[in-house]
């Protein structure tokens, strides 16, 4: 296996200081498929289950996400990275994120007897910011926003030769997240679902899963929700104009401005035939409450697709459509202080 770049297609070690090519271009991973790849780093990980929940007379299917060891998805992609990291002899890394990532990466790194590094936004939920902690990473606070924390992380890993294990940037996060779509194709018998709705901040999710339904051999349509106050991916897809003004929204994770994989997470949308759409904070609160009377406590990110889905189908959908909505993450781990 080996990291190229997607513009020049020049080569790098999986153990590269390096987070992106000298020309700019992001790494995508190439890897020999007759080779699984196994990750030895365990924390009690299992397949989380998929339930049917309704709304009135509409049927959707809870991948119950915050099952996972961390609470969140992000833990699959932590999970095959951190592995992969550890047999490479990676002893110290260095992760930015607002919470959930973080949260997996610390996790997973502990496990390894790995030193980790977190650069996270001072407005992160106190909840997640907690987590992190009693996971022994070293907490950096950084004043200003999501991408402000990321910026000076990436600072920091170069200056210090430290190995930047992002869960953006670094292609083996994505490799890990494939393991949802196979999960979810195994759990329908075999059979591809026919939308897939999820929040999309820097889109892990969503190539994740794009890359592992590709592998598969067909693709769900990809159901991308935002929120109306930050929302690139859906000012891209719509062609309208940049640089709109970003408020706050109670649905952290994705409040990201600017996402570093725009144009894949565009070719994800695209070639799924799918959607991109945003929901208001108000939405967003309605769609937890409602989950939250079947039971389950989602995190407002959660929520988001839930209250997408909500809307996208409010004038229903055919019996047969197989809705998937993804429970990114737990609710407990969150908090509702605005920045």
């Amino acid at each position: 296996m080996h990291f190229y770049c997607e513009k020049c297609k020049k080569e790098y070690p999986l153990n590269s200081i390096s987070y992106h090519c000298s020309c700019g271009g992001l790494f995508r991973l190439y890897k020999n498929n007759t080779v699984p790849i196994t990750p030895e780093v365990s924390i009690g990980e299992i397949e989380t289950p998929l339930i049917p929940i309704k709304f009135g007379k509409q049927e959707f299917f809870f991948k119950m996400e915050n099952l996972n060891p961390t609470g969140s998805f992000k833990a699959r992609g932590a999970k095959t990275m951190i592995s992969i990291l550890k047999n490479l002899g990676i002893k110290h890394i260095i992760e930015d994120s607002s919470g959930n990532a973080a949260s997996a990466i610390a996790a997973y790194a502990a496990a390894a007897n790995m030193k980790c590094t977190a650069y996270v936004p001072e407005n992160i939920a106190e909840g997640k910011l907690k987590q992190i902690e009693t996971f022994g990473a070293q907490i950096r606070l950084v004043i200003g926003n999501r991408d402000t924390a990321a910026k000076t992380a990436q600072k920091e890993a170069t200056k210090s030769k430290t190995y930047y294990a992002s869960h953006v940037y670094n292609p083996l996060f994505f490799e890990g997240i494939k393991s949802l779509a196979y999960e979810i194709y195994h759990q329908l018998n075999d059979h591809v679902p026919e939308y897939i709705f999820l929040p999309v901040g820097n889109g892990t999710m969503l190539l994740g899963l794009y890359y592992g339904f590709e592998e598969i051999g067909r693709l769900p349509k990809f159901i991308a929700v935002q929120s109306e106050n930050c929302c690139p991916l859906y000012n891209a897809f719509k062609k309208k104009r940049k640089g709109s003004k970003v408020g706050y929204t109670i649905a952290d994770s994705i409040r990201v401005e600017k996402p570093m994989r725009l144009k894949e997470m565009l070719m994800a949308i695209t070639r799924s035939n799918g959607e991109v759409l945003t929901v208001d904070d108000e939405e967003i609160i309605e769609a937890q409450h409602q989950v939250g009377r079947k039971g389950i406590y989602i995190e407002p990110t959660a929520a988001a697709s839930v209250a997408g889905a909500l809307k996208y189908f409010k004038k229903g959908k055919p019996d047969n459509y197989r809705v998937i909505i993804p429970i990114t993450g737990a609710g407990i781990n969150t908090s509702s202080n605005k920045d």
